[in-house]
């Protein structure tokens, strides 16, 4: 769901020791060690893009972001307390997930993950660039999702995290020319704050590919089958979202991870690989 290539940034003023085809070159090596040998799901390699655009400033970005929405959150007295019943759920879900998100992702090892719960009507949930997650109430209670549903919809937004999708869609939607570029720049300490401000906007609503959307599902799947929650909530959650998205109102999360049947065949496909981890996992 890479390798940590964190720079000094003596190292990184030197601009002339970059050049596009350099920057394409590391991108190609870093994608052979993106991810975990052992995995039980068959996602491949994380996209190369996303090593174009250096990782650091997205993560910024995310978190910047993230903050500026739990300002207005408590702006609204709509952030919960850390007594809440439901985000103290959220963290306790999250303890177990987060020591299994190392394999896929080295940076993981540096982020200052962070839970919190917003209260809205929303179907919504997500995980920042850096490990910044939030729940809005109504996906709990809308939902009402068990413990091993609410583990599925947070592997899955970890997964993105994980696997750097925000970070390769910015740099495909810019072209492989000007990621090339940008990527330069960057690592010559050039238009950093712009590329962070662009990447701040569209973090929280920015639609994932399809084959993003599969892969965050069979990685979220297996995240949550290592520590303990049942695979077989990965189906029953996403025939709830089938359910509610034949609503209206309050439908956030499926606007950007639509439900269908080829989205739950293909869970129903993956449940027997990790089954074995969850029973280990039950049994530790």
């Amino acid at each position: 769901m890479c390798t940590r290539c964190e720079r000094p940034l003596s190292a990184l003023s030197e601009a002339s020791a970059w050049n596009p085809r350099r920057a394409f070159l590391l991108a190609a090596a870093g994608a052979a060690l993106s991810a975990p040998a052992l995995a039980q799901v068959n996602v491949g390699n994380a996209s190369v893009a996303r090593n174009l655009v250096p990782a650091d400033q997205i993560e910024a970005a995310g978190v910047q972001q993230y903050g500026q929405l739990l300002q207005q959150a408590r702006a609204k007295n709509a952030l919960a307390g850390d007594g809440n019943a439901q985000l103290q759920r959220l963290r306790t879900i999250a303890q177990r997930l987060i020591p299994f998100a190392l394999p896929w992702n080295a940076r993981a090892r540096e982020w200052k993950w962070e839970v919190n719960l917003i209260g809205s009507k929303q179907i919504n949930a997500f995980c920042m660039p850096g490990g910044k997650i939030a729940f809005f109430t109504g996906i709990l209670e809308q939902l009402k999702l068990s413990d091993d549903e609410v583990a599925m919809v947070m592997g899955h937004e970890m997964a993105h995290a994980l696997r750097e999708h925000a970070r390769a869609r910015m740099a495909k939607s810019v072209g492989t020319g000007a990621a090339l570029s940008i990527g330069a720049q960057l690592l010559g300490l050039g238009q950093v704050g712009d590329l962070a401000a662009r990447a701040g906007t569209q973090l929280i609503t920015l639609k994932f590919s399809r084959s993003d959307e599969t892969d965050a599902d069979l990685v979220g799947l297996e995240l949550a089958a290592r520590a303990g929650y049942d695979p077989k909530a990965s189906v029953s959650l996403w025939k709830k979202m089938a359910t509610a998205s034949k609503n209206q109102g309050g439908l956030s999360f499926l606007s950007t991870h639509p439900s269908g049947p080829d989205r739950i065949a293909k869970l129903e496909a993956n449940v027997p690989k990790v089954e074995k981890l969850y029973r280990d996992a039950k049994k530790g």
